[in-house]
């Protein structure tokens, strides 16, 4: 399900109608979970719950333990690719070009970061150059460049192969 067919047509998911296709009914897929209330968790839920697992633990959590669109907007800026800095090409959420997250993509965005770590450029990255997924502060624009060169980082691991 959190697949490189996947990941590919959240990339090419803004030139592509076939992408945006698959990507829709990709997140409506039933996962095989089934939760306290009774009903199946879906792929776009399942996405939801990793990436608040991973990155919303300082987030008000209103839809714990999903993250909604307030809590993958405070933490979207957040993510940098090898080492924390204000960079286009390394703050993850402007390389992928989200200028702005919202109701209409903030799914799309944790659909991004998920299956980009399980098998997109981040996991050959990670396996080839050594280059990670890096959690820094809130707002890069508020820190002086002293204080993003002593940011503490830590690595997640994800085993048990898909997420």
């Amino acid at each position: 399900m959190i697949n490189e067919k996947l990941y590919k047509a959240l990339v090419e998911f803004e030139n592509s109608e076939e992408a945006q296709d698959y990507y829709y009914k990709a997140m409506d897929e039933l996962t095989g979970k089934v939760k306290k209330d009774g009903h199946e968790e879906t792929l776009r839920e399942k996405i939801l719950r990793v990436y608040a697992m991973l990155f919303c633990e300082d987030t008000a959590m209103a839809n714990a333990p999903y993250a909604d669109v307030d809590d993958v907007a405070q933490t979207a800026d957040r993510l940098y690719i090898g080492s924390v800095g204000y960079d286009p090409e390394h703050w993850y959420r402007m390389k992928h070009h989200f200028p702005v997250i919202d109701e209409d993509n903030y799914d799309r965005f944790a659909a991004l970061v998920i299956t980009d770590l399980n098998c997109g450029q981040l996991h050959e990255m990670a396996i080839s150059e050594g280059k990670t997924l890096v959690v820094g502060e809130a707002s890069p624009l508020s820190m002086t460049r002293e204080q993003r060169k002593n940011q503490k980082t830590s690595s997640v691991s994800l085993t048990g192969g898909d997420i």
